[in-house]
């Protein structure tokens, strides 16, 4: 199945139904008076967040969403059947925003969250709502309202506890396979991971985490350069950030790597560069020089800002895995912990 992860849909309410004029016209009653009814409501269109979708593939050509209008009220104070609803299925993680005025009307992010996103017009009011002591006989009715119309934009963020980025062939993708049961595809060149991938690592039996991969970033990224930086936005969920780069021969210069990728992120969202970042040197099977490893360390904490948590790994050779998930473990206990108590 194509992974699509933003769509711009129309949707538009059901019309309300009309009242209805009417006299009631029985033998042996005599001035029979008004029996309008009113009509029923137009439908609404509703948004609702499924677990079992990933993608937002079914909205990619089926982009017009109409609701059912109200029928019209009927004589023998009868009311119109209500428009039927419509309820559009999309993947938890997913935002709702107005495409014509950029705001947000609604973040999904937890299994069955409803919204309601165009409200169907109301009913109009038979004649019989308008008789009265001094008008017995009401020729006045409503109409029905027009049902709310938008032009909508959704876009998918997976929900995942940790996110890898990086350069192309860092190798997160051979990180996120050696740790957890994720099968993104692996190969010796640039671009091999062309959709996000999610992973469930297992830390004990009562303890996990989900990893989510993305495509590798180029210099230029924000400007569109290589998959562009329409990505990142899968990032933001992430309570913590692996910045994964590799020591191999190939990478001449890691801190510039990582200040690159720094840059990417401060240009696309500020909130985004600001949350916790791990480095992670992958590839250390490959680079035979133990010294080299200890310098480019040493080199990092002294030009990184911050206390930045530095580990040396390889996927291949299962080195230092056990420790980085251990951490990782910890820090989202302790994150959940602290948001707990402040609840």
């Amino acid at each position: 199945m194509k992974f699509i992860d933003e769509v711009v849909i129309n949707v538009t309410a059901g019309k309300g139904g009309d009242g209805c004029l009417s006299f009631r016209r029985e033998k042996f009653i005599e001035k029979g008076g008004p029996d309008g009814g009113d009509g029923g409501d137009g439908g609404s269109i509703f948004i609702v967040a499924d677990y079992n979708l990933n993608t937002l593939v079914d909205y990619r050509y089926t982009k017009i969403f109409k609701a059912k209008n109200g029928s019209p009220g009927e004589g023998r104070n009868c009311t119109g059947a209500k428009g039927e609803d419509i309820t559009i299925k999309v993947p938890v993680g997913t935002s709702i925003i107005d495409d014509e005025t950029g705001i947000v009307l609604a973040d999904l992010t937890t299994e069955g969250e409803k919204f309601k996103v165009v409200q169907g017009g109301f009913h109009g009011l038979g004649n019989t709502r308008f008789k009265s002591s001094v008008n017995r006989a009401p020729r006045k009715i409503t109409k029905g309202s027009l049902g709310e119309a938008k032009i909508i934009r959704l876009e998918l963020k997976i929900i995942a506890d940790v996110g890898l980025l990086g350069m192309p062939n860092a190798g997160k993708s051979t990180l996120i396979s050696a740790i957890s049961h994720a099968k993104p595809k692996i190969a010796d060149y640039p671009f091999t991971t062309l959709i996000p991938h999610l992973g469930v690592v297992k830390v004990s039996e009562y303890s996990s985490f989900v990893m989510a991969d993305i495509p590798g970033l180029l210099p230029g990224a924000a400007q569109g350069i290589g998959l562009g930086i329409s990505f990142l936005k899968h990032l933001q969920r992430c309570s913590l950030l692996l910045h994964v780069i590799s020591i191999s021969p190939e990478n001449n210069d890691p801190l510039d790597s990582a200040k690159k990728i720094i840059s990417e992120l401060e240009t696309f969202n500020k909130d985004l560069s600001q949350k916790p970042r791990w480095i992670v040197l992958s590839k250390a099977d490959t680079q035979p020089d133990e010294t080299y490893i200890e310098e480019i360390k040493s080199i990092l904490s002294q030009e990184l800002t911050g206390n930045t948590p530095i580990y040396v790994i390889s996927s291949v050779a299962k080195l230092g895995l056990s420790q980085l998930c251990h951490d990782i473990m910890n820090f989202i206990d302790t994150k959940n912990e602290a948001n707990m108590s402040r609840e």
